[in-house]
């Protein structure tokens, strides 16, 4: 049987930002309970990102797919997790 591999959420952030920093650290929280990687990107870094992203920032998202915006729904990213099991 083939291991589950575990997703890399990724956190659009940037510095200063207190929604960001609740976000992350809620998500540190659930990953106590749910498997899961967490990478955490400065949109400020990268022109691009800070365009698309701009003020929506914090935004949750796995491959492509955005899960929550500015606070986390932790019920939606545990059913959304629930697929990698």
């Amino acid at each position: 049987m083939k291991p589950a591999s575990i997703p890399t959420l990724t956190v659009y952030s940037r510095n200063d930002c207190r929604l960001c920093d609740e976000m992350i650290a809620a998500l540190r929280e659930l990953q106590r309970r749910v498997r899961f990687e967490l990478a955490v990107v400065d949109v400020d870094a990268d022109p691009a990102l800070e365009r698309r992203y701009g003020a929506t920032i914090p935004v949750l998202a796995h491959g492509g797919h955005e899960l929550c915006h500015y606070a986390l729904d932790p019920a939606a990213v545990t059913a959304y997790l629930s697929k990698f099991r």
